[in-house]
């Protein structure tokens, strides 16, 4: 198979499901046994991928992608003993980070939700136009990365989040707040946002937002 077709939906469901590390193994890069370069996708997703987990509060070192031949069976046999002993020493999902279950796994679903939505972001606007490993390496690290990040990714899981607790409860502004340890202002645009779309609404006898 090839390691193009590893989806985001695939990182994300494994930690959504408990797995303390997850390992990716591909072609050498320029490579590819498809005319697709897909390796360079599955590069493209695991370091987007790296982004998600450092922004809800896991190590991106939980997360891993090496490019081999089908001859290099000692380098991939070394390269998973070097990642589990990695993962051993991070300890368990979360508790690693200290993240409670709740907290980490209401993340988790909320950017799962974004998958579709990602895959369209990931094809129009972060498709790196150099088939490099440097060129992925220095644009998802680059301050142009973090830009596009917090414009395309950080606003959209923030509401997700929010769906997500409302779909339990109706909740305040400041409850919300506090859940998800945002500014009060912060889920007041959200909320207007959302209200705006039809998504949410506010129940003026019991102060608090409900989903519409």
């Amino acid at each position: 198979m090839c390691s193009g077709r590893v989806d985001l939906e695939f990182i994300l469901r494994a930690f959504s499901n408990g797995q303390d590390g997850v390992f990716i193994g591909g072609c050498r890069l320029g490579e590819c046994n498809y005319v697709t370069q897909g390796n360079f996708d599955a590069l493209g997703n695991t370091l987007l991928a790296k982004r998600i987990l450092k922004h809800i509060g896991l190590n991106p070192e939980r997360l891993s992608i090496s490019f081999m031949n089908a001859s290099d069976g000692i380098r991939l046999a070394e390269s998973i003993n070097e990642f589990s002993k990695a993962i051993r020493g991070l300890g368990p999902l979360g508790k690693g980070e200290g993240e409670n279950d709740k907290g980490l796994q209401l993340k988790l679903d909320a950017i799962r939700k974004l998958v579709p939505y990602l895959r369209l972001v990931e094809r129009e606007r972060l498709r790196v136009p150099v088939k490099t490993e440097q060129a992925y390496n220095d644009f998802f690290a680059s301050s142009e990365m973090d830009h596009l990040f917090k414009e395309l990714v950080t606003d959209k899981l923030a509401i997700s989040e929010i769906m997500m607790l409302l779909k339990e409860k109706s909740l305040s502004t400041g409850e919300i707040a506090e859940s998800l340890g945002l500014n009060p202002s912060e889920v007041s645009r959200h909320m207007k946002t959302s209200s705006m779309h039809g998504l949410v609404r506010y129940d003026t006898e019991q102060k608090c937002y409900a989903l519409a």
